[in-house]
């Protein structure tokens, strides 16, 4: 297996310039799994108000939705690679593609030492030193993505991306906030214990409804808002779980297959939630009904979800409904059934939700 140099939320900058975000842990060789999220104005340009980022000479647009992967199948193929487990072709970058590598951890480091910080970058320190003395992490277990990351964040506009490293850590983190979002002072509140966030968007997924994706978040205590007196704004603050490099194990095995077996519609206990906190999350069950589907599904061991409205969705002993991709994961470690939630058809169909 390579040896794996990136991880999950580093950043590839490619030589067209295009900006792209390593996806989990598991890489083909020569080439790393990714999200396309951002690209230069000569390249591509969004009507989407929230779209546009950095000065007027350096423009860049992110992406949303599905208009990185549409780019990529109409115009730019060569980011298309080679998946041989799943026997097809995914958005990613070839090593000699890479012109340049942007790790939060370090990022963070070199904005905590600016002396010319602008209001965000403030807001910023502020987030993570509070952080820090109530949880008595050290910042060495934080980085920084985003448009900080990427150096074109807006002072008056950008939110506050923190990742956190390790397991332990982000535990220890969300206990802390946990504690913090009931204190009536605090800077820091839960950004979904109101309706705000979703108020007049307009709702996809089909057996999730808004209500239950707000009661799901809300209880994940990663996302934030953050009270700044000093610019008078109110920031929200997202701290990303991310694996520590001792917990990171390369599970790509080019002999390994993924067989696609069909829809099912499942009742299941989780039984291990350890890697739920992560991208991709990953859940240990055990199977309890299956409504739909396959019968062999019965047999399925963990869900897998590429999807991040389903990381930290449910903790062990809960029940859970899944409706999603059966598969079959054949590789030198042996046979197992999964359930995967990803991209695909019927994507707003997918669902992973406590019962």
């Amino acid at each position: 297996m390579a040896y794996l140099k990136l991880r999950d939320r580093d950043a590839i900058v490619t030589k067209d310039k295009l900006i792209f975000r390593v996806f989990g842990y598991a890489h083909p060789r020569d080439a790393y799994i990714c999200d396309i999220e951002y690209a230069p104005a000569e390249i591509f340009r969004s009507d989407n108000p929230k779209a546009p980022r950095g000065a007027e000479k350096s423009v860049f647009y992110k992406f949303y939705e599905d208009e990185g992967w549409r780019l990529i199948q109409k115009r730019l193929r060569q980011y298309m690679i080679f998946h041989e487990m799943l026997q097809k072709n995914v958005v990613g970058v070839k090593l000699p593609d890479i012109a340049e590598v942007r790790k939060p951890d370090e990022a963070l480091k070199s904005v905590l030492e600016r002396r010319d910080k602008d209001e965000l970058l403030k807001a910023l320190q502020k987030v993570l030193v509070f952080s820090v003395e109530r949880s008595r992490l050290l910042a060495k277990d934080f980085g920084v993505f985003g448009s900080v990351l990427q150096g074109f964040h807006h002072p008056k506009f950008s939110d506050i991306d923190l990742i956190v490293y390790g397991e332990k850590n982000t535990s220890a983190l969300r206990e802390t906030l946990s504690d913090v979002y009931e204190e009536k002072d605090a800077p820091l509140k839960n950004e979904f214990q109101t309706d705000v966030t979703i108020a007049g968007k307009h709702w996809r997924f089909r057996n999730f409804s808004a209500q239950e994706f707000m009661k799901h978040q809300r209880r994940k205590l990663i996302y934030a808002l953050f009270k700044d007196c000093e610019s008078g704004r109110v920031i929200k603050t997202e701290f990303e779980p991310v694996k520590s490099w001792s917990e990171i194990q390369d599970n790509y095995d080019p002999e390994g297959r993924i067989v696609q077996k069909g829809w099912v519609k499942m009742v299941a206990r989780i039984v291990n939630d350890k890697e739920g906190l992560f991208m991709p999350s990953i859940y240990g069950i055990e199977p309890l009904t299956v409504l739909e589907g396959s019968r062999n599904a019965i047999e399925a061991r963990q869900i897998i979800s590429y999807m991040e409205e389903f990381r930290l969705q449910a903790f062990r002993d809960e029940k859970v409904y899944v409706e999603g991709n059966l598969e079959e994961v054949l590789s030198s470690k042996g046979t197992c059934l999964q359930i995967a939630l990803t991209y695909c058809p019927r994507y707003y169909e997918q669902v992973m939700k406590v019962v």
